[in-house]
């Protein structure tokens, strides 16, 4: 274990740094009608170009016949997709140490086929970690003796600087076959700037993991334990869910119009499984217009849901994601701080301290939010650190979950932004369900705010004001003071209503399409 302390200006590979967080001591600051007109500035500037990109992505979706997934403004399940079913089981695996064992398990018990679709994947993968781990090149390569095995990712970035290469992609695709039964595929119909993000696995089309863990150690361990001990590098905070029941045949037939286009073999249609439960959801994609034949408009369900279901908040919006760049939702949650519906309106957004990517982006959003709020109390940025004694480690936020209410909730692969929303492929799941949807807040905010769940039962207002607010602002502090932790959660650092307004916009402008 390494005994340096990173903080949120560190590598998000290495968590590594060397002085303390956003520090302004000493720093010149500028007077302070300068800087308030400097801010007024910003956010004037970045609001135009936040327009101007929401107005862009509008009149593309109106070509295809999609607008209506930004007029969304009730809670309802999403349109022009596949319905959502009745009679399932649904169960939220909260990071690795809970997720990877159990997909483990199941693709083990598999009698038929095991179809997975992934960004990319890392054959060399411990899924679990006994004496005898199970890896997953040699999981895969034993089932594929005596069932079907296919395994479909994006074909990687074409300009080698960016990962993964197609000459990553080309190396593991090559690990994965030789001397193996395994059939793979490799699926670039996206183009050249967009990817393939989705991460799901069908088992014998009875069984589905969809999510947003990749099987990669790529940017970092996904098997992590809710505590986040520190383990002298990068932790990792992710989900998923397993889904039995009618839904699963949704993502099967999805792999299927994937893997004929990538591979060029049509599979036999899927079979529909039988009542597995009562948890009523949908699956919901984004599938860019063109890409595939079959859905030549397109499929932007997942955008329509989330703009729906923020719309319709009154209580609680709670947000886990990689990345918060899309202009669409930091406005409705920009429109309910200044607008709130209901006195006890609150909002929490999970995020990376050191996004691998766009960080300026959200961090402007960030910024929006907080001069939306102005001085109301009612908006909080967060991220979370693994503690060991006097020592921390970046924890990468990757879990991709929304959660409004406690009557809506979703678990995917899709980040807040334009890639996700409107670009790439993605997949995630959208239930209704109040028990299930208020079980998986109380069992995130346990791990977040290290309290037991009978602790945090209470109003969402008060236990915002009370726990979340007052434990991240003291955290952070810390940090800036050059103070061992004593929580895991802190307040974004790096963030404030003047910073990075408008260069957050204006990088999203420039490559967030």
């Amino acid at each position: 274990m390494t005994g340096e302390l990173p903080h949120e200006d560190s590598s998000p590979t290495t968590g590594r740094s060397s002085g303390p967080a956003d520090s302004v001591a000493g720093q010149f600051r500028p007077p302070r009608f300068l800087d308030d007109a400097t801010a007024r500035l910003g956010h004037l500037l970045g609001r135009r170009v936040d327009s101007a990109v929401h107005n862009r992505h509008r009149r593309r979706l109106r070509r295809v016949g999609w607008q209506h997934a930004l007029d969304a403004s009730a809670l309802e399940f999403a349109r022009g997709t596949a319905p959502p079913r009745e009679g399932n089981a649904l169960e939220v695996l909260i990071d690795g140490s809970e997720a990877l064992p159990r997909m483990a398990r199941d693709m083990a018990a598999a009698k038929s086929h095991v179809h997975m679709t992934g960004w990319f994947l890392s054959p060399e993968l411990a899924l679990s970690r006994e004496e005898e781990p199970l890896v997953v090149r040699t999981l895969l390569a034993e089932l594929a003796d005596r069932i079907d095995v296919r395994v479909l990712l994006w074909k990687g970035a074409p300009v080698p600087a960016f990962r993964p290469s197609r000459g990553d992609v080309r190396d593991v695709e090559r690990t994965l076959t030789r001397h193996t039964k395994i059939k793979t595929a490799l699926d670039a119909c996206t183009g050249a700037s967009h990817c393939h993000h989705e991460k799901t696995i069908v088992i014998d089309d009875k069984v589905a993991f969809v999510g947003g863990i990749d099987l990669t150690v790529d940017g970092g361990d996904p098997y992590d334990t809710p505590n986040h001990r520190a383990r002298g590098g990068i932790g990792w905070h992710d989900a998923a869910v397993r889904i039995e029941g009618p839904a699963v045949q949704d993502v099967a037939e999805h792999f299927r119009l994937r893997w004929q286009s990538a591979a060029g073999e049509r599979l036999a249609p899927s079979t529909k499984p039988e009542v597995a439960g009562d948890v009523k959801l949908q699956i919901v994609r984004t599938l860019p217009a063109g890409a595939y034949r079959e859905v030549r408009n397109g499929d932007y369900s997942i955008l329509e849901s989330y703009i729906g279901a923020l719309s319709s908040a009154e209580r609680i919006v709670y947000l886990e994601n990689q990345f918060l760049w899309s202009p669409e939702v930091v406005d409705v949650l920009a429109d309910k701080l200044r607008n709130p519906p209901t006195d006890d309106f609150r909002v929490v957004v999970l995020l990376p301290a050191r996004a691998n990517d766009g960080a300026d982006i959200s961090r402007g959003q960030v910024a929006a939010l907080i001069d939306a709020d102005d001085g109301g109390d009612r908006f909080l940025a967060c991220t979370v650190y693994a503690r060991e004694g006097k020592l921390r480690d970046i924890v990468y936020v990757h879990s991709k979950i929304g959660i409004v209410d406690d009557r809506w909730l979703t678990v995917g692969s899709a980040n807040l932004n334009a890639h996700s929303l409107l670009n790439d492929t993605e997949m995630n799941i959208v239930t209704h369900d109040e028990t299930v949807a208020r079980a998986t807040r109380l069992r995130l905010w346990s791990e977040h705010l290290e309290r037991d769940e009978k602790d945090i039962q209470g109003n969402t207002a008060a236990i915002f004001d009370q726990l979340w607010r007052p434990i991240a602002t003291e955290q952070l502090h810390r940090i800036e003071e050059g103070k061992p932790l004593t929580h895991r959660l802190v307040r974004l650092p790096g963030v404030s209503r003047r910073r990075r307004r408008l260069i957050g916009p204006l990088q999203s402008h420039l490559y967030d399409i």
